[in-house]
């Protein structure tokens, strides 16, 4: 049997199942090889009743059950050819981990599951759903997202692989007090160890897109650039929170 080893990503996004107090079904999302819930299934299997896992494409699901053969576990997983949650009843889904996409493509699977119309917004059973979620791109848009459609965020974290930075949410049901523009864009892991560096990659990516504003022309440049100047004051602002909390 070979042992699974998960990335740091993957492996932040899986010790926030294993610490979460919900568990029974579970749901990965765009599994891809299938290593966060073989690894899971490793070294916590009591924790979980059922296991599915979806992709959107045969070739990633193959390469899943692969994954599974050597790992032990194949017939301990349900591997589903669909597009997000689309072939997942609610029922069959306690915690939701959806990892490793652009944030726009989180609110695609969020907004399609084939349940009852605004179930994120607590209806029924749907207050007990835990979403793990691990953006790579669009983060704003995400935390926007979540904020106007009844979900909160409870907790994140950071990660750091090579030279990049990651994050993952832990996201439920319920109300959240509204984000600032920057909190949109860099979150609130204010006590994260390498909160310090994730902002100064917000605060560079978000000056580099003010110089090239600089440059343009055209009334619809303006308000974006308002916009993005905001943003940036606000990072700077946090950042200056950050480090008189560090000293």
């Amino acid at each position: 049997m070979k042992q699974i080893h998960l990335s740091p990503r993957l492996q932040m996004a899986a010790d926030m199942v294993v610490q979460n107090e919900r568990h029974g079904w579970l749901v990965d999302v765009g599994t891809d090889h299938a290593y966060l819930p073989a690894w899971l299934l490793q070294t916590h299997r009591e924790q979980f009743a059922y296991v599915i896992a979806t992709d959107l494409r045969e070739g990633p699901l193959d390469r899943a059950r692969q994954t599974a053969r050597e790992a032990g576990c194949e017939g301990d997983i349900d591997f589903r050819l669909c597009d997000g949650l689309a072939a997942v009843d609610p029922r069959e889904a306690d915690v939701i981990v959806i990892a490793g996409m652009g944030g726009e493509t989180i609110v695609h699977i969020l907004e399609g599951a084939h349940w009852e119309p605004g179930w994120w917004r607590g209806k029924g059973t749907m207050e007990d759903k835990v979403l793990i979620l691990q953006p790579m791109s669009s983060m704003p848009e995400l935390r926007g997202w979540l904020q106007k459609n009844g979900f909160s965020i409870e907790e994140e974290r950071l990660a750091r692989e090579g030279d990049a930075l990651y994050t993952v949410l832990l996201v439920r049901p319920g109300e959240m007090a509204p984000l600032s523009p920057a909190e949109l864009w860099a979150g609130k892991n204010d006590r994260d160890p390498l909160r310090g560096a994730w902002l100064d990659m917000w605060i560079a990516r978000t000056g580099r897109a003010l110089e090239g504003m600089a440059k343009a022309q055209g009334r619809d440049v303006l308000p974006h650039k308002q916009e993005l100047e905001e943003v940036l004051s606000g990072l700077v602002d946090m950042k200056k929170e950050w480090t008189q909390w560090e000293q």
